[in-house]
C-alpha cells in the first residue's frame, strides 16, 4: 500500500504543476495580439494539457487503488468524503481548461487576462483544502 500512495502523491504532484501552469498560458493568450506569439502559446497550451492529461489518469487510478486497500474506510472518515468531492471538482476544472483551450484555438475567447488569473487560483485552494483535509482529518 506504501507504494501504491507514494506513486499517488507523486502524479498529484506532476498533475497539479501543469493546473498551476495552464492558466498562466491562458492569461499570456488572452493580453496576447501577436499572432506568432499566439501560435506558439496554443502550441504550448496544447501540449501542457494532453501531458497533464496524462499525469491525472494514474494519479486518479492509484487514489482508486488505495480505496481498495481499506483506506479511509469505517466511522471518522468523513474527511475522504469531502476530499473526494473535492477531487470531483479538480476533475471539472481540469475539463474547463480543455474547454477554454478549445475556444482559444478556435480565436473565440471572450474573457480577460484578469479572468483567468483569478481562474488561476482555483486549483491553488482545492490543493490547500484536499491536504488540509488529508493531513489534519477534521471530521
Amino acid at each position: 500500500m506504501l507504494w501504491v500512495k507514494a506513486l499517488h502523491i507523486v502524479f498529484v504532484i506532476a498533475w497539479f504543476a501543469g493546473l498551476f501552469y495552464l492558466p498562466r498560458i491562458f492569461v499570456n493568450l488572452a493580453m496576447e495580439t501577436d499572432t506568432t506569439s499566439t501560435t506558439r502559446l496554443l502550441l504550448m497550451a496544447r501540449k501542457l494539457y494532453r501531458f497533464t492529461t496524462i499525469l491525472a489518469l494514474p494519479a486518479v487510478v492509484f487514489g482508486l487503488a488505495l480505496l481498495s486497500y481499506g483506506f479511509g474506510q469505517g466511522p471518522g472518515n468523513g474527511w475522504l468524503h469531502a476530499k473526494l468531492a473535492l477531487v470531483v471538482v479538480l476533475i471539472g476544472y481540469h475539463h474547463a481548461c480543455g474547454s477554454l483551450l478549445k475556444k482559444f484555438e478556435r480565436g473565440a475567447n471572450k474573457r480577460s487576462h484578469t479572468w483567468y488569473r483569478w481562474f488561476n487560483e482555483v486549483p491553488v485552494v482545492l490543493l490547500l483544502a484536499i491536504v488540509i483535509l488529508v493531513v489534519v482529518k477534521p471530521f
